[in-house]
């Protein structure tokens, strides 16, 4: 069992299971719902995927040789909403971030592991820079399903185990 092999792995099935989960919300919001900020205070779900992507397309663009802080990474403008801003180019820029995750994940060895790498001028190793993205994501994951359940009300659909309905997913027990 190699144990920098199987999290190589898993971070890919994480990144996965996080954009799954996220675009299963996403799709359940009209196109007024996502560019929709609970108060002036809060981000729209559409404005967290311009986060994410940025994020993701600055960190891993080069991750292994330039700084994940790209010099033409404009981060307070994710937080913004040009004029023109439609679902399709959001959806793009969401999508690019984690093609160009997955493709760096994809293409890291074990070796890389222990190298090290810059956020912000800030040295990580390639380890604690991919926990920092992990953490990062699930974070914005975790804050465009509440926004999207609360909007849908009534008519979100679950997307993991129904209410009432755990006992028919416990696996068989173990003695």
């Amino acid at each position: 069992m190699d144990a920098a092999a199987d999290y190589l792995q898993d971070l890919l099935t994480q990144a996965d299971r996080l954009k799954k989960l996220a675009d299963g919300a996403i799709a359940q919001l009209s196109d007024e719902e996502l560019f929709r900020a609970l108060d002036p205070e809060s981000n729209s779900v559409a404005v967290t995927m311009r986060h994410v992507g940025g994020n993701l397309k600055s960190r891993f663009t080069d991750f292994l040789t330039t700084d994940g802080e790209k010099p033409d990474r404009d981060r307070d403008a994710e937080f913004e909403m040009p004029p023109g801003t439609t679902r399709e180019t959001v959806e793009a820029g969401w999508e690019n971030g984690f093609r160009i995750l997955k493709t760096t994940l994809s293409s890291l060895t074990i070796a890389d592991l222990t190298r090290d790498v810059f956020i912000a001028g800030q040295r990580h190793t390639v380890i604690q820079a991919l926990q920092r993205s992990v953490t990062h994501t699930a974070y914005h994951v975790g804050q465009i399903v509440f926004m999207a359940k609360h909007l849908r009300g009534a008519a979100w659909r679950t997307l993991s185990i129904p209410r009432g309905q755990s006992a028919q997913f416990k696996g068989p027990r173990r003695s």
